[in-house]
């Protein structure tokens, strides 16, 4: 149990690092993507279905959804 909570911190410190020098494309790509997958295994698992292909669904319309929301922002 302490070892779990020992890591936790280091990990967190990790993944706020690896999106450090991110885009705003990049960015808001990659929100879109966890957004859409959290959102999409939830919509899944209440109507009953595999939250996997959810989540997979989800994560692929938020990451589109993040791109044309990055390039209508930048006015191309």
């Amino acid at each position: 149990m302490k070892k779990t909570l020992l890591a936790l911190p280091l990990i967190a410190a990790l993944a706020l690092t690896g999106c450090s020098n991110m885009n705003t494309t990049q960015q808001r790509e990659l929100s879109g993507g966890a957004i859409g997958a959290a959102a999409g295994a939830g919509i899944t698992a209440i109507a009953g279905g595999n939250p996997i292909w959810g989540a997979i669904g989800g994560a692929a319309a938020g990451v589109l959804g993040g791109y044309i929301y990055d390039k209508h922002e930048q006015g191309q």
